[in-house]
């Protein structure tokens, strides 16, 4: 390629030059001087004062390499830095909850104990100092890209003013690409630091985290598989930072915990266990909290309840048409499945009348009835589980031991359906509960009887779809009184 640029440049020179029109016969004579003088030919070649630079060329390529190879290890450390934030960020509440206990019972510990202690502590606070230079390490090389991308791009607009236009336009069209990968790299940097909560200027999932796990349940054992736990995806003004957990040995609701932050998830101390009357328990795990009201699958009769706790208000409605035959893949009792995400709260079911596919129904959370419901053309029980996010339908299924896979997505804005391939990695075997929560773009597993998390990546390249001004076919009005 190098030589090729370099001939098609003095081409282009030679043409650049004009025409060599100075050739002329001169009539000469001999040095003798005698007769049968010959002939001879001359020409007058004008050369320029330079030369195509093909060595500044050839830099600006090696720069360019160097750059991708650059960009490629920075783009790996930035999951590297969120998993490990998450990590720290458990050890300090751990350890904070250690140095509590001995605050409130100095006598019970002695010398060794509190070494052990700030061992730790030192510990933690070196790993700290790690992550911030790392963190560092990455902005300043951040920066440095991009100094050298934009001295690049001045080099390339020299020689494309100078020198043979279609070859360097071609070449510069190159490492544009190398400035939109800085950007998207520092798009997904800034997406783990500072999410745009609420927003839904995106067209949908592009990617999922591994799996960030916190720990084992409340009830310290894996028997309790079945459950839920996350943040509520409204919370009151009080509960903002509250975190709940719910789990049982089945695919049953008795009871649920709340905690008022993270630290105390962590430290299993709740300052609330409330226990479902008998009356009100519930089946299913698909089940979440919003508003402090809890909103779960019941079976007498068979259909939805909300459990207000603030005003301790209990209420259930049954959905016309909803059959309990479908549940998901790999989890009983599932028909009902709670979902809450930018645009309000929605239930997915199925009926006999659409052969078991997934419908979507919104709810309307004053009147906790229905409000519009969408059918979609996915078979519920190929699915392992189902979330929203901004008013799109993400369905998930089992792909082996270790992966879920997001495969089938449905827009209830523009009424369109799109088979996707986002796959994710599963820490456990088996689960039975993913919901996503509006209010840190996160999703939330119970894995086994593990709290498990992951982080999202949103397409924000393209445009979003913006929601149409009047519903169109396919949409229905479900009048409460029918229920």
């Amino acid at each position: 390629m190098i030589g090729t640029l370099y001939f098609l440049a003095l081409l282009g020179s030679a043409l650049a030059w004009g025409r060599m029109d100075v050739w002329r016969e001169v009539a000469a004579r001999n040095g003798t001087g005698g007769g049968g003088g010959g002939e001879r030919c001359t020409c007058d070649a004008f050369l320029p004062s330079s030369t195509f630079p093909i060595k500044d060329l050839i830099a600006v390529e090696e720069t360019a390499g160097e750059i991708s190879y650059r960009l490629e290890l920075e783009i790996g450390k930035l999951e590297e830095y969120d998993i490990k934030m998450t990590v720290y960020a458990e050890k300090i509440v751990k350890l904070t909850g250690k140095v509590e206990v001995v605050e409130e019972n100095p006598d019970d510990y002695n010398d060794a104990d509190l070494e052990e202690i700030k061992v730790e502590i030192k510990q933690v606070e070196a790993l700290i100092e790690e992550l911030q230079l790392s963190i560092k390490s990455s902005t300043t090389v951040f920066e440095s890209l991009r100094v050298e991308i934009t001295a690049m791009v001045n080099k390339l607009d020299t020689l494309e003013k100078i020198y043979d236009k279609n070859l360097v336009l071609a070449t510069r069209r190159e490492y544009i690409k190398i400035q939109i990968e800085l950007e998207e790299c520092e798009k997904r940097h800034q997406e783990i630091f500072n999410p745009n909560i609420g927003s839904c200027a995106h067209t949908g999932i592009i990617k999922v985290s591994k799996p960030i796990v916190s720990q084992l349940n409340a009830h310290l054992s894996s028997g309790y598989k079945y459950g839920g736990w996350g943040k509520d995806s409204k919370p009151i003004p009080d509960r903002k930072s509250m975190y709940w957990y719910s789990g049982y040995s089945s695919a049953s609701i008795v009871d649920i915990r709340f905690y008022t932050d993270y630290k105390n998830l962590i430290l299993r101390t709740p300052f609330l266990h409330q226990n479902l009357a008998s009356g009100w328990t519930g089946t299913g795990n698909n089940f979440i909290i919003r508003e402090n009201c809890l909103y779960y699958q019941i079976n007498s009769p068979f259909g939805l309840a909300k459990l207000n706790f603030t005003s301790v208000k209990y209420e259930s409605r049954v959905i016309a048409g909803a059959s309990s035959s479908f549940s998901y893949t790999n989890s009983p009792n599932q028909n009902f499945d709670f979902s809450a995400d930018e645009t309000g709260l929605y239930v997915t079911y199925a009926k006999d009348e659409t052969r078991g596919k997934l419908v979507i129904a919104k709810i309307n959370e004053a009147s906790f009835g229905l409000e519009e419901e969408w059918h979609t053309s996915v078979y519920k029980p190929g699915v392992s589980n189902a979330f929203m996010v901004c008013g799109v339908l993400y369905a998930v299924k089992t792909v082996d031991i270790h992966t879920e896979e997001i495969f089938y997505t449905y827009d209830t804005k523009t009424k369109t359906e799109t088979y996707v391939n986002v796959p994710f990695e599963r820490f456990q075997d088996k689960y039975s509960n993913l919901d996503y929560n509006p209010t840190d773009q996160k999703l939330y597993m119970y894995n086994d009887g593990y709290y498990v998390s992951y982080h999202l990546w949103f397409n924000h390249t393209a445009p979003a779809t913006e929601p149409p001004l009047a519903l169109e076919e396919g949409s229905q009005s479900i009048i409460e009184n029918n229920m």
